[in-house]
Formats: C-alpha cells, structure tokens, sequence
C-alpha cells in the first residue's frame, strides 16, 4: 500500500478508519433516502454518452457544470465555448483513456487524468468540475471531490492538503478506505464514499465524533 504525505501511518489510519467508516454508512444511506433518485440523471445520461463516444463534448461539460451547480457567468466559460468542440474532444479523449486505463492504479489513472484535462479552461485551479469530467469517463473507478467532501474529511479527521496532485492523492485515499473497510466496504465504490462524503460534509451531524 502506497503512503502519501496526506496520510498518516498503517497503525493509525487503520484506527482512524473505524470511526470513518461509522460515519460513511449511515451518511450513505440517508444520502439515498433523502435526496431524489432522479437527481443523477444528467450524470449518467453524460456518463453513457461518454461510454460510447470515448470523449466528451462542450454540451457534456455544461450539463455536468449544471449537475454539480457551479456558477457557469466566469471568464472560463468564455475561453471554453470559444474553442472548437473537436479540441475539447481530443482533449477529453486522452483523459478518458487516461483513466480507464487499468493498467495504472486508481490513483494513478486520477493523477494522469487530471494532468490532461488541466489543458482545458475552467479546468487549472480547484478539482470540483474536473472530478466531474473525469468520474463521467470512468463511473466505476474514479469519484467527485468538492468543497463539501473536503469539509466531511476535516470534520472526521483525515487530511487532504491542496499542493498540487490531490486529485490523485484523495482517489488514493478511497482507495485505502475501501482495502481497510472489511466488511463496511462490501459493495461500496469510490463513488458511493463520495456520496457518502458528500452528505457528512452537507449535514455534519451525521459524522462520527473525533
């Protein structure tokens, strides 16, 4: 098992881990009672598209801006619509390959992919909508990272620092919470800790006391 500088050693993140993991169930399963099943719909119709098509498009990252609320009235989106979609395709296209590429691990397929998309506008600083883009391409390995999951993982006690590359070094983390989960891991993704992450940093009171 690889160890970040994020992370702390075996013996304590192992500890830590229970008390993460008491957190995430019950985070998860109020994430599904209260949210909306059909709230999702605009990530996965962008994500089967993506499955198809290998790449995704200037209309595929403006629903996905939508999806994850963002404010779409910045510089960025300027700098992007004024590029032709075939550049954006190409651009996507090495990132998708980038990340379901199953010869690297999580983590690295994370790194590699957001290396690419970097290339784009709206794309350089923050990992919000680039976490979007890069999940669509890769649902079942790769996972979302905003301000709310960072806000669950200081709250539970797990640090994530923003240097560069923490797109990478936050997949490494599920990654690690999954192998230390036992029998709480069953069935989870990455996707599903996100979620799960998503709702601790939306509702606090659900996370388990330090």
């Amino acid at each position: 098992m690889k160890k970040s500088a994020d992370r702390p050693a075996d013996e304590e993140f192992a500890a830590l881990c229970g008390r993460v993991w008491d957190a995430l169930v019950p985070a998860r399963a109020s994430y599904l009672a209260d949210v909306s099943p059909h709230y999702d719909e605009v990530f996965h119709e962008v994500a089967q598209r993506t499955e198809h098509t290998g790449s995704l498009g200037k209309t595929d990252i403006a629903a996905l801006v939508a999806w994850k609320r963002l404010s779409a009235q910045t510089r960025w989106v300027t700098a992007l619509m004024s590029l032709p979609d075939t550049h954006v395709r190409a651009v996507t296209e090495r990132a998708v390959t980038a990340v379901r590429d199953t010869a690297l691990t999580r983590s690295e397929a994370a790194r590699t992919g957001r290396g690419i998309i970097w290339e784009l506008p709206g794309f350089r600083t923050g990992d919000a909508l680039a976490s979007a883009v890069l999940t669509a391409a890769a649902p079942h390995r790769m996972a979302v990272y905003d301000r709310r999951v960072q806000h669950a993982l200081d709250t539970l006690g797990i640090t994530l620092t923003p240097t560069p590359g923490r797109y990478g070094r936050y997949l490494q983390l599920l990654d690690d919470l999954l192998r230390h989960g036992a029998a709480h891991a069953d069935g989870w993704s990455a996707r599903d800790i996100d979620t799960a992450l998503y709702w601790t940093g939306v509702s606090p009171q659900t996370s388990a006391p330090a």
